[in-house]
């Protein structure tokens, strides 16, 4: 997921595992968003007051501003926006520092994920994906594309990157699923997994000292060697925060774009299994215009101004937590003007804000865009044919976390 996706309530209470999802919600491509408009003050799931931004160059200046940071966010004085423990709510994480201590911790990790170090790549991701579908047919249909495609793709590309080849797809499952929760567990079964994956960081970043290789976690720890000021606990959070991100995005964006191109968006499926650049094309404006999660979890990526600051013609007061409403922002009509069933194809009128913008924008931007662009062109295809095997209205949904995507997506061919 993009690292900025922030929490905005989460639960005290016992819940049930998202496995027991329900089904029935709309598909997040159908949702209803906030019409675009001046920045209005809401209130968060905590009772914060939150200013929720919502037009296109607004959402830009919320998110490049240095008068609006994330540090604030954390800060003695700072109201709370979360209710429950999270990954992403730590305060010494890349994605909660500012200014120059970010840029030197962001340093440490950036060269691997340069859009020139993502094409060395691609080959390799590509036999991943066709070896994924030659298993997926061979094992019949119908079949759930959740457990055989849109999963096991971006965890095993991830895995290979950091060098964890033997990583329990399971365990990180339920680590990921607990660390970006928000109604799905109770406090305390999150913080036993995040410690659980906080030592799991630790001892993996213990290895890769005494015998370093050719992989992310080695590259990275020979970086802070030669940077003063990053500590341990830094590391290890941006190693485990690194997994997740590296799957979590990628699997609920492909689930999402499925589920749109499989029922409403069907007519493009022909095209789409064409070329990769029908591929490319769409998968930027699937991820423009599918949001990652319900408004009600994730209104926006917060920020907290340190001074006054007019955004859209409001004033808003030093010490206010903002809310850069992403989904608005990428549907905002007077920038885009078309919608998925006309411009699935066409080029971006204008910077998407998906994967954020400015100091904190996505590290796994271009892995992303390029696992998807590939796992859509390939298994388009590869299964002409396929289609649904039940209704929309059947799918069954991961709930009470950050994003929502398919639990399970029963396709046939």
């Amino acid at each position: 997921m993009s690292a900025e996706n922030s929490a905005t309530g989460a639960g005290t209470g016992t819940a049930p595992d998202p496995g027991g999802a329900p089904a029935g919600l709309p598909p997040l491509h159908c949702l209803r968003l906030l019409e675009p408009g001046p920045p209005r003050l809401a209130a968060l799931p905590t009772g914060t007051p939150v200013w929720l931004v919502s037009r296109h160059p607004d959402v830009r200046q919320v998110l490049t501003d240095p008068r609006l940071g994330r540090a604030p966010l954390y800060a003695p004085d700072a109201p709370p926006v979360t209710r429950a423990p999270n990954l992403l709510d730590d305060p010494t994480a890349l994605l909660n520092i500012d200014g120059v201590e970010h840029q030197r911790l962001r340093r440490t990790v950036q060269r691997a994920f340069t859009p020139r170090a993502i094409a060395r790549w691609r080959p390799w991701v590509a036999s991943v994906v066709e070896g994924l579908l030659d298993e997926l047919i061979d094992r019949g249909s119908p079949a759930d594309i959740v457990a055989g495609y849109t999963r096991p793709l971006p965890i095993a590309v991830i895995s290979r990157l950091m060098g964890l080849d033997l990583l329990d797809s399971k365990r990180l499952e339920h680590w990921s699923d607990h660390a970006l929760a928000t109604t799905a567990y109770s406090a305390r079964a999150i913080r036993t997994a995040i410690d659980e994956f906080a030592d799991f960081g630790a001892g993996v970043i213990a290895e890769r000292r005494a015998a370093p290789g050719d992989d992310l976690v080695s590259s990275l720890l020979a970086a802070a060697a030669d940077t003063p000021g990053i500590t341990e606990k830094q590391l290890v959070t941006l190693v485990i925060g690194l997994v997740v991100a590296g799957h979590e995005t990628t699997m609920t964006s492909l689930g999402n774009a499925l589920v749109y191109l499989l029922g409403d968006g069907r007519d493009a499926w022909r095209q789409l299994a064409s070329d990769e650049q029908s591929a490319a094309a769409a998968t930027e404006q699937l991820l423009r215009a599918v949001p990652l999660g319900d408004a009600d979890v994730m209104p926006g990526l917060l920020r907290r101004a340190i001074e006054d600051v007019e955004i859209g013609g409001v004033r808003i007061p030093a010490g206010s937590v903002v809310a850069a409403h992403v989904a608005a922002a990428n549907t905002d009509a007077s920038v885009f003007t078309g919608d998925l069933l006309t411009e699935l194809f066409s080029p971006l009128a204008a910077p998407s804000y998906t994967f954020g913008a400015g100091p904190h924008h996505c590290l796994g931007a271009w892995l992303a865009r390029m696992e998807l662009e590939l796992a859509l062109h390939r298994l388009a295809r590869r299964l002409p044919a396929l289609r649904l095997a039940a209704p929309e209205e059947a799918v069954e949904w991961r709930r009470g976390l950050l994003t929502r995507s398919p639990q399970r997506l029963e396709v046939a061919w």
